[in-house]
């Protein structure tokens, strides 16, 4: 038996390897080009980026539904393919309902 959703929210978490030295850049194009994109997807409602370090970068997606959640991924997979070299392999996509919270 699956848990409760939160709220009736999704989440998308995409886990992305570079090189380490690429980090920075890559992150300012993230937040100048791709977060302009995910937050138009209808039923976006937050998205935030980690530095795990050695090249790793993670983003977290919240959306109101599982399609926006979708949609959001189909965007991420376009943006990606303008990110060439700062993102030389695909990323590793969990999803699901979000089913415990706090702030």
């Amino acid at each position: 038996m699956r848990a409760a959703k939160v709220h009736g929210l999704y989440c998308v978490i995409r886990r992305y390897v570079t090189d380490s030295k690429s980090v920075p850049e890559l992150t300012r194009r993230i937040k100048e080009e791709f977060m302009p994109i995910i937050k138009k997807v209808p039923g976006f409602v937050a998205y935030n980026v980690i530095d795990a370090g050695d090249g790793i970068i993670a983003s977290f997606s919240t959306f109101q539904d599982k399609s926006g959640a979708e949609e959001s991924t189909r965007r991420a997979a376009e943006w990606v393919k303008t990110a060439g070299a700062f993102l030389p392999n695909p990323p590793q996509v969990t999803a699901g309902d979000l089913v415990v919270q706090s702030w």
